[in-house]
């Protein structure tokens, strides 16, 4: 029993951080309808980002959070005005194929800057450290990703639902044209539904770099999850993605451990997602619109 609790524990943790990975990436559609493909670069640049703050400068990981956020925030605002708002002007299929080259642009920029050798930090304040709770021990650095992940959350929940703006980009989600004819200035909703994209994405990698490798391609695990998040909880919906976060969250840890109690390889860690997209692939075909999901 201690051995379930404690993996359900970890679960919330790491689903806390999934589901503000997957964020930015529901924000982007539900203004736009635009899949973007370069999410999971988004967040491995926000990766490098921190790590080469924190080893060049010598500041704590932790600290290096404001710069993954900017290199986000301007990240998100560069391609939306450099080359997203030109293929608006296009098909659906040519957003489509636009954001998937913007991913492989950006994955073998950084393959050609950084190499392809995986790198970790090796110092921090809370990086090798752990806390126990009973019996139960948690990694430091997964306790503040946790935390703070939760926090971001719940400042753009804010934004989005206390502020003018955030309702604006509400009302432009909901319906561009008749916001347009309210006199909401659809194309600035559209850059800071992608700079709110980068931004988040670039904290969520901010944080991952305290305990998990970067390389040029560490983003597409990552964006995969993004991308079983969102369908989980429904396009468009901030609370889905949040609860769907959570529940991938707990399967990815969880099945392992179930597979252990029952004597099952086939059940082992190596599998650990494969639980996430059977639950995706069930509540898709029996919800199209994802558990919260309202976007049509």
């Amino acid at each position: 029993m201690e051995t379930l609790i404690d993996a359900l524990l970890q679960g919330i943790l790491m689903g806390l951080l999934f589901a503000l990975v997957a964020l930015g990436l529901n924000v982007i559609f539900g203004v736009m309808d635009i899949v973007n493909f370069a999410h999971g670069e988004f967040l491995m640049l926000g990766m490098y980002t921190a790590f080469f703050t924190s080893l060049l400068m010598g500041v704590d990981p932790l600290f290096a959070l404001p710069a993954s956020a900017l290199m986000g925030v301007l990240l998100g605002l560069a391609s939306y005005y450099w080359f997203i708002k030109y293929l608006l002007r296009g098909p659906a299929i040519a957003q489509l194929f636009g954001t998937f080259g913007l991913m492989l642009f950006l994955r073998y920029l950084a393959q050609f800057l950084f190499g392809i050798d995986y790198r970790i930090l090796q110092k921090g304040i809370l990086i090798g450290k752990s806390f126990s709770v009973g019996p139960f021990i948690f990694d430091a650095t997964k306790i503040a990703a946790g935390a703070l992940s939760l926090v971001a959350f719940a400042a753009v929940y804010s934004f989005l639902n206390k502020t003018k703006t955030g309702k604006a980009l509400q009302a432009t989600a909901l319906n561009k044209e008749a916001a347009s004819y309210m006199g909401i200035k659809t194309d600035k909703m559209n850059a800071i539904a992608w700079a709110i994209g980068g931004g988040t994405v670039g904290v969520a990698g901010g944080l991952l770099i305290n305990f998990y490798y970067v390389y040029p391609t560490v983003g597409l695990l990552f964006v995969m999850i993004a991308f079983a998040c969102v369908a989980l909880g429904g396009f468009g919906s901030i609370k889905g993605v949040f609860f769907a976060g959570l529940l991938v969250g707990i399967l990815e840890m969880m099945f392992p451990v179930f597979g252990q109690l029952v004597g099952s390889d086939f059940l082992g860690p190596h599998f650990k997602f494969t639980v996430v997209y059977l639950a995706y692939f069930i509540i898709v075909v029996f919800r199209p619109q994802g558990l919260f999901g309202w976007k049509k």
